[in-house]
């Protein structure tokens, strides 16, 4: 694994006072209430230091009556008299605001592992300032390492902090590479391994026609068979876009470029992903379709933890089914694979398309077929824009097609995030990127015909 999943010893020293230190950002989206269901199991393992929890303030204060942290956060200052107004008599726990708010709660002293639960790009800033607080970060937003995979590696080296992967394809490569041991003795947790499988569930919409899906409507989107996820999420594996950023992700954190990994279908989602080795052998991981089964290995890492689930039960199954992905109907892979193959912010551009294009569509502003058109048309226009400035410097790579290669700490980390300086102003300037391709995706939304745009 690369550096900051090889920097495991961090990870594996016994917590002081045997109770591991945790802040948790998300806390009342379904990655956080299922981490609270598994520190629930295991009250002695762990201390919340804080929980942080956008705007959903009631679930807030009942999950911080339960914990009682010494922290939390809120998106809305102006939410903070409410939250506080619904907390038990005598418990004052410091109630912290905004990006800064959510920055500093993923970076307290106190906090030994930072669980970073939050939607989309905006839980970059706080992935980061976990990084360069140098904190064992259980990552669950993939994002991150999409838009910002150069940054977060750089920090992290610098720091000495450690990434544990909580997508459940991620975690179950970690775990079939055996926890990383090879890396962490010194030698190439690569060495042998010849791909990467990523399984795809294929969500709602898989073996629906093309006529099918010009039509589909939000309600039949957010109908997954398998999985209960948040409405973002839920539509992206719709359209299998979570599984091309979930390709990024994966080579970011096992240093391999996109020629090396793999999506297929398997519809029971139970097999969570798999490594193929030289010599053609492979290494899979089941699990219930549950986030608790991953949550649970992070936290305790490297020891394993009861998750509250029993295993699969096979029979049951009766049989595992495994296709290659339709990519006539289903092109978002391809645009993952594409927008990370050419760097130069192209997965900074992806991911903002596809996210206002994901909310035009809930939004019935847009059609579902055409979520991959705007993301294509926006990456066309990044595209044009840096070819016209060949020869210029434009700015950091945030991690592209030679973001790193397993065992190279300090040679991957690229010279313009040096240090801490350069690495804010290299986050600063994906931000400033991703309003730029939120606009231009906002304007190809507008401009689509009404055709295109759901009834």
């Amino acid at each position: 694994m690369v550096d900051y999943i090889s920097r495991l010893d961090r990870a594996l020293e016994a917590p002081e006072g045997g109770a591991r230190s945790l802040a948790l950002l998300g806390s009342t989206g379904s990655i956080g209430r299922s981490a609270l269901e598994v520190l629930r199991l295991h009250p002695e393992k762990f201390r919340v230091r804080a929980l942080a929890g956008a705007r959903n303030i009631t679930l807030l204060a009942a999950q911080a009556a339960e914990f009682r942290p010494e922290y939390l956060g809120v998106m809305a200052e102006e939410d903070i008299p409410r939250l506080r107004g619904l907390l038990p008599a005598g418990f004052s726990p410091v109630i912290l605001s905004g990006r800064e708010g959510y920055e500093r709660i993923a970076s307290l002293a106190e906090v030994e592992m930072a669980l970073t639960a939050q939607t989309g790009a905006a839980g970059l800033r706080a992935t980061y300032a976990a990084a360069a607080a140098g904190k064992i970060i259980a990552l669950a937003n993939k994002e991150s390492l999409v838009l910002a995979g150069g940054v977060l590696r750089a920090a992290c080296a610098r720091s000495g902090a450690v990434i544990l992967p909580v997508d459940s394809e991620h975690n179950a490569v970690f775990q079939c590479l055996a926890g990383g041991i090879a890396a962490r003795r010194g030698g190439n947790a690569q060495a042998g391994v010849s791909r990467l499988i990523l399984t795809a569930s294929g969500g709602p919409f898989w073996g629906k026609t093309r006529k099918f899906l010009r039509t589909a409507s939000p309600e039949q989107a957010l109908d997954h068979p398998t999985w209960s996820m948040g409405a973002k999420v839920t539509i992206d594996s719709a359209t299998l876009m979570n599984k091309g950023l979930e390709l990024i992700e994966a080579s970011h954190l096992y240093g391999l470029p996109m020629s090396a990994l793999e999506v297929v279908v398997h519809r029971e989602s139970v097999v969570h992903s798999l490594v193929e080795f030289c010599d053609g052998a492979q290494l899979a991981q089941f699990g219930r379709p549950d986030m608790r089964v991953p949550i649970a290995y992070c936290l305790g890492f490297p020891h394993r933890l009861s998750s509250g689930l029993p295993g699969p039960d096979l029979p049951a199954l009766g049989a595992l089914t495994f296709a290659r992905p339709d990519a006539e109907n289903f092109p978002c892979l391809a645009l993952a694979r594409r927008a990370q193959e050419r760097g130069r912010g192209c997965p900074v551009v992806l991911n903002a398309a596809n996210e206002e294009a994901v909310a035009a569509f809930l939004a019935r502003r847009l059609a579902f077929t055409s979520i991959p058109l705007v993301v294509e048309r926006c990456l066309d226009e990044h595209s044009r824009r840096i070819a016209g400035e060949a020869g210029r410097k434009d700015g950091p790579d945030f991690g592209g097609p030679d973001a790193g290669r397993i065992g190279a700490v300090r040679q991957d980390a690229p010279d313009q995030y040096a240090d801490a300086a350069g690495e804010r102003a290299a986050v600063d300037e994906i931000f400033a990127l991703d309003a730029r391709a939120r606009a231009q995706a906002q304007e190809i939304i507008e401009s689509l015909p009404f055709n295109s745009k759901p009834a």
